[in-house]
């Protein structure tokens, strides 16, 4: 996880605060995904997601690099040690859920784990984005 600038307690616990935001975040565990995945993953419209990711990247807890039309999201560590405590419990909790790992089973699906390399990655990506569009 990319490390940046310290939060306050309190965005850290509005960002955590709801499930679409959980869900997300629980899918970059295994490293970055590309919108179009999440779409696909968590089976909702693509301006949901996409709102969803900003509060999550205006929290801090996300970064993004633009690939073409495509944005790729992955985890950002908190600089507070408690702060990057708080997020991983939660990504550990969410370890447990059904509906997280029904979400991270999809990604999957996808041949989207972020676990194979970049070039590859995005290659795919670009590939099923272009498909599903």
């Amino acid at each position: 996880m990319k490390s940046v600038t310290q939060l306050a307690p309190e965005t850290l616990f509005q960002a955590l605060a709801d499930r679409t935001r959980l869900r997300l975040l629980s899918l970059m565990r295994g490293g970055e995904v590309c919108v179009c995945f999440f779409v696909e993953a968590l089976q909702l419209p693509q301006p949901t997601i996409s709102r969803h990711l900003a509060y999550l990247r205006g929290a801090g807890l996300v970064t993004g690099r633009r690939e073409g039309k495509w944005i790729h999201y992955r985890l950002a560590e908190p600089t507070h040690p408690a702060a990057a405590q708080v997020l991983a419990d939660a990504l550990r909790w969410l370890e447990d859920d059904a509906q997280a790992q029904q979400d991270q089973r999809r990604l999957q699906s996808l041949g989207a784990t972020g676990m194979f390399p970049l070039e590859r990655a995005t290659q795919r990506a670009e590939e099923d984005c272009a498909a599903n569009a």
